[in-house]
């Protein structure tokens, strides 16, 4: 996970953002505070390999603090399930940079609406080596535009207690913060879409 020290950064990290007008689906390219030049994208049916090979990569702590609770290589069904949101309720989006002639996925920002379309559950996971660059800002970024466009009014995401990049995170978006009132070791971070601008 990343952080970010302002709200500065994430209006200029915004501001580089540039939008690949030449596909069919809302692509951009966003340079990061170390200027390196990322594409952000939905993810695909067919990223099942770089979602495996990304969630493999991770550290056993980073797996555990994204699934709350203990993974390793995934499961094809698992695979399937994050590679094939549904459109009508679901938004994923990863980052991805060249790796020879393939593309690497280094992080990816994923939000899931309740029935009514009034909340939704969010969660953004960065490779290790990728952070602290502002990636997971950037990617939150558009989660958060995606949601409120789509008329969404309330975001959440529930996290391990212990988890202090995700705190500092969610606090720099504009998130607050309470203990999970079911579960002593997990907090919930949550943002109210009508009222925040990010």
């Amino acid at each position: 996970m990343t952080t970010a020290s302002s709200g500065t950064t994430i209006a200029a990290t915004h501001r580089q953002a540039t939008r690949d007008t030449t596909s069919t689906e809302p692509q951009w390219r966003e340079k990061l505070r170390d200027g390196t030049t990322v594409l952000i994208r939905p993810i695909h049916a067919t990223d099942i390999e770089l979602e495996r090979r990304f969630i493999e990569a991770l550290s056993p702590e980073s797996r555990r603090l994204r699934f709350l609770g203990q993974i390793g290589t995934p499961s094809p069904a698992l695979l399937a399930q994050l590679t094939n949101p549904d459109p009508r309720h679901d938004a994923v989006f990863v980052a991805l940079i060249a790796e020879g002639a393939g593309k690497r996925e280094i992080g990816v920002a994923r939000f899931s609406a309740q029935p009514d379309g009034r909340r939704c559950e969010c969660a953004v996971t960065v490779s290790e080596d990728w952070r602290n660059r502002g990636l997971a800002t950037v990617l939150m970024q558009h989660l958060i535009e995606v949601a409120r466009g789509r008329g969404i009014q309330s975001m959440h995401s529930v996290d391990a207690a212990e988890n202090p990049a995700m705190h500092d995170l969610a606090t720099h978006l504009g998130f607050t913060c309470r203990r999970d009132p079911e579960n002593a070791t997990q907090v919930l971070h949550t943002l109210d879409l009508a009222a925040a601008s990010v």
